[in-house]
């Protein structure tokens, strides 16, 4: 067990929002009905609260009475809006970070101009961090997660096999449903470039998502080729208009 949180990585102690501080804390998925609505879209946009919150009891079952481990790729790296106890560097095999979340819902993106964002799906790996919550708060901190990453029909819940620097681990992620319309692996480099340099919704822009996750892999030292050259073409991109 530890004290501090970043003990292992003290370089992201200023680069977490801290979970009091984030949107997503107390967020309730109904809480975006009205901007849904202003964007044209009823409420079928998302989940009933009551079915994402049976389906958290279903899935986590008996690992309430333990510790909870949680991979993050994308914006929970820097907002998880989750207390936790610990933070780690860590390797999630068989899957792949793919910026093919379009998002037209107002997040980081609008119908006029869809911004972009990642999600896990099939490939040769992944690297992010893994956040530990405590066994005593997983009841009330997994139910930030759920609310948080499962209010739509983008994503699916998995446990996932992850490496760290202190060893293996199982851990709750979350991955591309291939099923949902926002889900788009076939986008061209050109049209993610778009998205990323124009996006933007009432958590910021998808320039900001993407330069986020760039500056958690500079604290980390990890080389992401996708990553760099995204950004470098969304920079490029905007300069240009």
């Amino acid at each position: 067990m530890v004290d501090d949180p970043f003990v292992h990585h003290p370089a992201l102690r200023g680069l977490i929002i801290e979970p009091e501080l984030s949107f997503f804390r107390n967020f309730k998925p109904s809480d975006l009905d009205a901007r849904m609505k202003a964007l044209g879209s009823d409420d079928s946009w998302r989940r009933n609260e009551d079915e994402i919150e049976a389906e958290r009891q279903a899935f986590l079952g008996d690992r309430f009475g333990q510790d909870l481990w949680i991979f993050a790729y994308g914006s929970l790296m820097w907002d998880p809006g989750f207390k936790f106890a610990e933070v780690r560097r860590a390797h999630v095999s068989g899957y792949a970070r793919r910026f093919i979340l379009r998002d037209t819902f107002g997040a980081r993106g609008s119908p006029d101009t869809p911004g972009l964002m990642a999600a896990l799906d099939e490939g040769t790996g992944c690297e992010g961090l893994a956040f530990r919550i405590e066994r005593d708060v997983v009841e009330a901190e997994s139910g930030v997660f759920w609310r948080r990453e499962l209010l739509a029909f983008s994503y699916k819940p998995v446990m996932a096999s992850i490496t760290t620097g202190f060893g293996a681990l199982e851990a709750l992620t979350v991955i591309a449903n291939r099923d949902s319309e926002f889900i788009r692996p076939d986008m061209t480099a050109e049209e993610q470039i778009r998205c990323i340099a124009t996006g933007k919704g009432f958590l910021g822009t998808s320039l900001q998502y993407l330069e986020n996750i760039a500056a958690h892999f500079e604290a980390l030292e990890i080389e992401d080729n996708e990553v760099t050259q995204l950004l470098a073409g969304a920079r490029a991109c905007i300069s240009a208009q």
